[in-house]
């Protein structure tokens, strides 16, 4: 979409605001009448097309940064340059070269400077880098690298594309923060190297979303079970990490204050283990409103903290409107506060409550999320939510412990070492629990793919719930 698309839309909800503000005024000049329902459809209306505007100036603004100055005119042209920057991503494999080659690389960084056609310019921008095997940087390094520019991918959050060659130059080593950090991870995969695969793959992946060493096939059993989100840092950790936080200041009799302060800065060191880049911020805003619902125990506040959050979210970066993983994470979260409770009550009379909250929330989140999976592959996964129930008791052992391990490792190796064990023995069992449901008949059903598969998927889990739903409230009225 074009800058001026995003900001003509812009303008058109303005009008849209400004259109409703006048009619709502004409409307309450009787002011005998009481505000009804038409007036609180005219404030939603005023208040959407002003939340869309706000959304498409910030777009607007940051997609006519993105596409002018002089990185994207040498990307435009091919030009072979040299850029200087910050690495902003560890680096990702993404296979192999052509004939089965030396294997290739990915990064990202935050260009500083770029000399090209015989100047050398200052520019902010972020650029995907993409190389062979040396190219492997410590994360928030300088560095200095020379290759061929080419345009971002439309609707990608790097301005261009440098296509490098050789290993890239360290201009300088990480900050102090960024190499204290690192220095965390790698003392984790240090502690867990000796454990065997799927242990050696899974609990860095739990503990800070490293799959570096997960094992390809046990990552496609999860992928067909469900349980890729183990290894992706998702809302789940940070709702695991501030719930822990929250539990122990609530036993140490802390005031709500330092409550809130305890979980802020845990929540903030993780982001920064894990590095603050757009999905780890998505993914910490989506785990703080999910506990905020969980803890007020009501939908009706979690729902507008979800909707402020999705809002914060899409001003300071549009790109997520984009993303599939933001909108898992909002869809998930959604249904976990809105829906869960509501299928958790549904069967409360025939399990326990903890129970019957376990089965609801991966019910919920499965059916909210479904839909959109089948956008990035047309196939079902049916044993997803047995799968997440049997495995969901591993989840907040395998990540407390393997945190517990990254946090003890550089200065208790022992403890480190005791921790890891732990962490190893709970994700043995979520290995267990992909490989078992990836094994069974009909693990993996073909759907119609597209817009009209999700439709027809969307449709389908709605009569489903709806039903179930329905039939929850009339028991419950047979019993009052």
């Amino acid at each position: 979409m074009s800058t001026a698309t995003v900001a003509l839309t812009g303008c058109l909800a303005l009008a849209v605001a400004a259109l409703v503000t006048l009619v709502t005024r004409r409307a309450r000049r009787p002011r005998s009448r009481a505000p009804g329902r038409g007036a609180d459809v005219l404030s939603s209306c005023w208040f959407l097309a002003c939340v869309v505007a706000l959304v498409c100036v910030s777009a607007a603004a940051q997609l006519h940064v993105r596409g002018t100055g002089p990185l994207t005119r040498l990307a435009a042209d091919g030009a072979t340059v040299v850029v200087v920057g910050v690495v902003r991503a560890e680096p990702e494999a993404v296979g192999t070269g052509s004939g089965g080659g030396a294997p290739r690389r990915t990064t990202v960084v935050a260009v500083e400077a770029v000399t090209g056609r015989g100047a050398t310019v200052r520019v902010s921008a972020l650029v995907l880098v993409r190389g062979g095997a040396e190219l492997v940087v410590p994360y928030g390094a300088r560095v200095e690298l020379r290759g061929r520019l080419g345009p971002g991918q439309p609707g990608a959050r790097e301005s261009a594309v440098l296509a490098v060659d050789g290993a890239p130059r360290v201009l300088g080593p990480p900050g102090m923060v960024d190499r204290e950090l690192g220095r965390l991870r790698s003392t984790l995969l240090e502690v867990t190297d000796g454990f065997p695969a799927d242990a050696r793959g899974l609990v860095p992946g739990a503990a800070v979303g490293d799959t570096s060493r997960l094992p390809a096939d046990l990552d496609e059993a999860m992928r067909v079970a469900g349980l890729t989100h183990v290894t992706a840092v998702s809302g789940g950790h940070f709702a695991v990490l501030s719930s822990t936080v929250l539990g122990l200041a609530a036993l140490l009799g802390l005031p709500r204050w330092a409550r809130a302060l305890a979980v802020g800065a845990v929540m903030t060191w993780f982001v920064l283990l894990v590095h603050p880049e757009p999905s780890v911020l998505r993914a910490a805003a989506m785990g703080l409103a999910g506990v905020v619902g969980l803890l007020v125990g009501r939908p009706s506040r979690a729902v507008p903290a979800l909707a402020a959050t999705v809002v914060v979210l899409l001003v300071v970066d549009p790109w997520l409107a984009r993303s599939y993983g933001f909108v898992l994470s909002v869809a998930a979260t959604g249904a976990i506060v809105l829906l869960a409770p509501r299928l958790a009550a549904r069967v409360r009379g025939l399990v326990p409550h903890w129970l019957a909250l376990a089965i609801a929330v991966p019910v919920a989140a499965q059916a909210a999320c479904g839909p959109v999976l089948l956008m990035l592959q047309p196939t079902l996964s049916p044993y997803a939510v047995p799968a997440n129930v049997l495995a969901a008791p591993a989840l907040v052992p395998a990540t407390l412990l393997g945190v517990g391990a990254t946090v003890t490792g550089p200065w208790a190796p022992e403890v480190a070492g005791l921790l890891a064990r732990g962490a190893a023995g709970a994700t043995w069992w979520i290995a267990t629990v992909a490989r078992t449901f990836a094994g069974l008949p009909g693990a993996s059903v073909a759907w119609p793919g597209g817009a009209v598969g999700a439709a027809l998927l969307a449709g389908l889990t709605a009569a489903v719930l709806g039903i179930l739903v329905r039939g929850g409230r009339s028991r419950s009225e047979e019993r009052a």
